[in-house]
């Protein structure tokens, strides 16, 4: 049996994918944790079987904080799929991470406090290891086909998720580029630590549409010259982004793979005497552990 791929559009790849997916039928998932985003759509793209969610849902319906992480994440796991490269629009913290460019992220610092960022707080305690929040392997593969695009692709970059909706104050991007931060974004997590509880492999792309408030824009451009510029950026990082997870998914690489650390992420992270978890808690970690 072939195995499924997940692809999570977000901003720019959301709405695009749904037009270029071949064979496509759509699923609607009942999961434990209400409604996904949306319908699933299950087709072929790159020579792999895919399952792609659109993150914000059709007409960008969700913001960063009302997005359902953790119904999609399980829709996605309950589908079979143990693999799954998302997507994301950023801005950028660093001179040389540059619009249109494309991150494929390694490092997180996660500022969201409104989200649910566990499958677990029902049922009992859980702490799997985030050391390394995406799968390094996987990483690796997205990273070989880097050649295959037009855009300057990052082999890594931390990623600050700031809570939103609004952008950041200039104060708050100077101290994220103290951090170390490089891209500042809003809807990286918690998807990585649900994945990490689903145990599965989990890579982050980001596409640089422009640079955060640190950094003065060009004098001269009012507000609609430089809205037209990020869209404009966007679209390209969106179109070169897309190019890069077909190229990866059309490799020889291996994607899904039982052997890889990421997929044995529970082994020691449940806590609690299986003897207090609920029938449904077992129920789920089932479904998890696939």
């Amino acid at each position: 049996m072939a195995q499924l791929v997940g692809i999570i559009g977000g901003s720019g790849i959301g709405d695009e994918f749904e037009n270029i997916l071949s064979f496509a039928r759509r699923v609607d998932v009942e999961t434990p944790f209400g409604k996904p985003s949306g319908e699933i759509l299950l087709g072929s793209f790159g020579g792999k079987d895919i399952a792609f969610l659109n993150r914000h849902g059709g007409g960008h319906k969700f913001g960063p904080s009302t997005v359902p992480y953790a119904a999609n994440i399980y829709a996605l796991k309950k589908l079979g799929v143990t693999t799954v490269i998302s997507s994301c629009a950023c801005g950028s913290l660093r001179e040389v991470v540059e619009p249109k460019d494309l991150i494929v992220v390694d490092q997180v610092i996660d500022k969201t406090v409104k989200r649910q960022n566990t499958f677990f707080d029902d049922f009992g305690a859980v702490h799997c290891e985030m050391a390394e929040p995406y799968c390094s392997r996987l990483r690796k593969a997205i990273q070989a086909s880097a050649d295959k695009v037009k855009a300057e692709v990052h082999s890594g970059g931390t990623y600050v998720c700031m809570e939103g909706p609004a952008f950041s104050t200039k104060a708050e991007s100077l101290m994220h580029r103290n951090w170390g931060g490089d891209l500042i974004g809003m809807t990286g997590m918690p998807e990585a630590k649900l994945a990490r509880e689903a145990q599965m492999c989990f890579a982050l792309v980001a596409m640089a549409s422009d640079y955060d408030c640190w950094r003065e824009h060009e004098a001269g451009k009012d507000k609609q010259e430089l809205l037209a510029e990020i869209i404009g950026n966007l679209k390209e990082a969106t179109n070169n982004a897309i190019a890069l997870i077909k190229a990866t998914l059309e490799s020889d690489v291996l994607l899904c793979s039982d052997d890889c650390t990421c997929r044995k992420s529970l082994e020691m992270a449940v806590w609690t005497n299986p003897q207090q978890i609920t029938a449904e808690g077992n129920e789920m970690i089932s479904v998890l552990k696939k």
